[in-house]
C-alpha cells in the first residue's frame, strides 16, 4: 500500500527527471564509465596500471600529451588576443560596414575547422595557389605542414568564439562605473585594465575556454596537416584503430588524458571568474566615433582580421566550380564535381540531414522538458541532471565516440555500426546547447503565467505545453540552431562511428581530401557551408528580427 501511494504521488515531471536521468545513465556515464575501466585492464583480463604507465613514459605519447597543450594553447592566446580588440572596437566605436564584420565573423566559425583547413592546403599547400605565384618569383613561404599550420587554423577559426562572448558583456556594462572612473581621472588604457578588463574577464575566460576546449577535441585540422604531429585526439583515435577486436585500454587512457585536460581548463576557468560583479546594465556604454587616423587603423585591422578569416569559405566555393585533374586545379568551371558527387557519395549528404534531423528532433523535445524541470522542479535529482549535462563540456568528441563503441559493441545492446549510435553521439554532445538556452529563458519567464493557467482548470502538463512551452520558443530555437549547425558539421566521434551506410558529408570531405580528391571535397563543404547558412536564415525568420541572433 505505501508502494502505491508513493507511486501515486508521481507527477509527469517526476517522471521526466527519472526518465532523463536512466537515459543519460545508460549513454552517456556507462560508456564513459566502460571507458575508464577499459583503461586499467590488461589484455589477459586483470587489473594493471601498464597503459598510464605507458602514456607517461613513453617519448610517443608523451611529445602528443605536451604538443596538444602548447598547440591549444598558443592557439587560444592568439584567438584571444584577436577576438577581445575586435570586440571592443565593434562595440564601442562607429565603423564603416560593422553589421558586415559581423556577419563576416559569424559565418567564418560556421563550417568545421577542416574545411578551413582545406581551403589553407589549397592556397598555401606544395602545390597551393599562393605558394605556386610566390614560387615564380623567387620566393619560398613557411609550410602550412606541422604545428604552425594547425595554429594559424585554429587561431582564425575559434577567434568568433572570443569575440561574440566579449562583445555581449561589452555590451552590458553600465557607462555609469567607467564614467566614474574618468571623473577620477583614471582614462585610457589605465582604465580598461582597472575597470572594463575585470567586468568582461568572466566572459573573456568563457570564450577562451571554448576556444581551447574545441581546439583541444578537433580531429580532421591535425590529421590533415600535421604530417607526424601527433596530438593527443590522432594518438586515441589510432590505439583504437589499431586494437579494434582486442583490448582498447592504451585508447582509453589517452581519451582519459583528453578528459583531464578539458577538467582542468574548465577548473581554472571557474578560478579565474571566481569574482563577480553585478551591474544594472540600465545605462549601456555610448558607441562613439574616434580620430580620422584611428578610425581607418581599426576600420584596416577588423576588415583585415575578416577577410582572412573568411577566405577558406571563398576559396572553397570557387574551387568547388573548377575542373580538376587528379590533385590539380584547372582553369577550367563548371558543375563536374556537383555532378560527381550525386553520383558517387549521394548517401553522404541524404544521411548528413537524415541523421541531424532526427537528433534535432529528439534535442528539441528533450531538451525543453530537461530545461523545465532544472529550473522550476528543482531538486537533488534535477542537480544531478544539471550536472551530468555538463559532463559532455569536457569530453571531446573523440573520447565519445571511443567510449560508445566500447560500451555498446556486445550484447546486451550491440549498437555499433548502426545509424542509431551517431544519433546517440550527436545527442549526447549537442543537447546542452538547447537545454542551456530554454533555460536562460525560462529563469526570466514569471511563472504566475503557467500558475494563471492552472488555476483556470488547465493541468499542469497542458499548461506547460499551452503557455511555457510557446513562450520558451525563441530560447529553444537559440539552442536547437547552434546543435543542428554543429551537428550538421560534426566529424570527431563521427570518424570513429559511421560504417559505410552511414556516411556523412564531414567523413565524405575528410576521406575526400586524404584521397587528394579536392574538388569534391570544395563542393562538399560548399553544400555543407551553404546548409548551415541556409538553417540561421531560417532561424532568424522564424525567431523574428528581435531575437538577438547570430546573423
Amino acid at each position: 500500500m505505501a508502494g502505491a501511494r508513493f507511486w501515486r504521488k508521481w507527477t509527469f515531471w517526476h517522471w521526466v527527471t527519472a526518465v532523463s536521468l536512466l537515459v543519460l545513465a545508460v549513454v552517456l556515464v556507462y560508456p564513459v564509465g566502460q571507458l575508464l575501466i577499459k583503461s586499467f585492464v590488461a589484455k589477459d583480463g586483470g587489473f594493471t596500471l601498464k597503459n598510464y604507465v605507458t602514456f607517461l613514459s613513453k617519448r610517443y605519447y608523451r611529445l602528443a600529451l605536451t604538443n596538444s597543450l602548447w598547440v591549444c594553447t598558443v592557439s587560444t592566446i592568439i584567438a584571444t588576443a584577436i577576438g577581445v580588440p575586435m570586440a571592443f572596437l565593434l562595440t564601442r566605436y562607429r565603423l564603416p560596414g560593422k553589421p558586415l564584420i559581423r556577419t563576416l565573423i559569424i559565418l567564418s566559425l560556421l563550417s568545421p575547422p577542416f574545411i578551413g583547413t582545406y581551403s589553407w592546403i589549397v592556397l598555401l599547400g606544395r602545390a597551393g595557389i599562393i605558394t605556386r605565384a610566390m614560387e615564380a618569383i623567387g620566393i619560398t613561404l613557411p609550410t602550412i605542414y606541422g604545428p604552425r599550420g594547425i595554429i594559424l587554423v585554429f587561431s582564425l577559426h575559434f577567434f568568433p568564439y572570443v569575440y561574440l562572448f566579449t562583445s555581449a558583456a561589452l555590451q552590458s556594462i553600465d557607462r555609469s562605473l567607467e564614467e566614474a572612473a574618468a571623473n577620477l581621472g583614471v582614462n585610457g588604457w589605465t582604465r580598461f585594465r582597472t575597470v572594463t578588463l575585470p567586468l568582461v574577464l568572466p566572459a573573456i575566460s568563457a570564450g577562451a575556454l571554448m576556444a581551447f576546449m574545441s581546439a583541444l577535441a578537433d580531429f580532421g585540422t591535425p590529421q590533415l596537416i600535421g604530417e607526424g604531429f601527433q596530438l593527443l585526439p590522432i594518438a586515441a583515435y589510432s590505439e583504437y584503430m589499431n586494437e579494434i577486436g582486442g583490448n582498447p585500454g592504451m585508447a582509453g587512457a589517452l581519451s582519459m588524458g583528453l578528459v583531464v585536460i578539458s577538467a582542468v581548463a574548465l577548473f581554472l576557468q571557474r578560478w579565474v571568474t571566481r569574482r563577480s560583479f553585478s551591474m544594472s546594465s540600465l545605462r549601456p556604454p555610448e558607441v562613439v566615433d574616434l580620430p580620422l587616423g584611428r578610425k581607418i587603423l581599426a576600420t584596416a585591422f577588423c576588415y583585415l582580421v575578416v577577410l582572412v578569416a573568411i577566405l577558406p569559405q571563398v576559396v572553397v566555393v570557387v574551387s568547388s566550380f573548377r575542373k580538376t585533374k587528379g590533385p590539380i586545379f584547372l582553369n577550367e568551371f563548371g558543375l563536374d564535381n556537383y555532378i560527381t558527387i550525386f553520383d558517387r557519395v549521394p548517401g553522404a549528404v541524404a544521411n548528413t540531414f537524415r541523421l541531424s534531423t532526427v537528433a534535432i528532433v529528439i534535442m528539441v523535445i528533450a531538451g525543453l522538458l530537461m530545461a523545465y524541470v532544472i529550473t522550476r522542479r528543482r531538486s537533488a535529482a534535477t542537480a544531478a541532471l544539471d550536472v551530468m549535462l555538463l559532463v559532455p563540456y569536457v569530453l571531446p568528441g573523440t573520447v565519445i565516440g571511443i567510449a560508445l563503441v566500447t560500451a555498446f559493441n556486445r550484447p546486451p545492446l550491440v549498437l555499433t555500426g548502426t545509424a542509431t549510435i551517431l544519433i546517440l553521439s550527436y545527442v549526447i554532445r549537442k543537447i546542452s546547447y538547447t537545454v542551456r538556452s530554454a533555460s536562460s529563458v525560462l529563469t526570466s519567464l514569471d511563472p504566475s503565467l503557467e500558475e494563471a493557467s492552472i488555476n483556470l482548470g488547465v493541468g499542469p502538463v497542458a499548461s506547460f505545453f499551452r503557455v511555457t512551452a510557446p513562450l520558451v520558443f525563441k530560447g529553444v530555437l537559440a539552442g536547437a540552431v547552434l546543435s543542428w549547425v554543429t551537428t550538421i558539421n560534426e566529424l570527431s566521434s563521427t570518424i570513429i562511428l559511421y560504417h559505410a551506410g552511414t556516411i556523412t558529408m564531414p567523413v565524405a570531405i575528410y576521406s575526400q581530401v586524404i584521397s587528394d580528391n579536392f574538388g569534391l571535397a570544395a563542393a562538399l563543404s560548399t553544400i555543407l557551408t551553404l546548409a548551415t547558412v541556409v538553417s540561421l536564415w531560417l532561424f532568424n525568420k522564424l525567431a523574428g528580427k528581435d531575437s538577438g541572433l547570430l546573423m
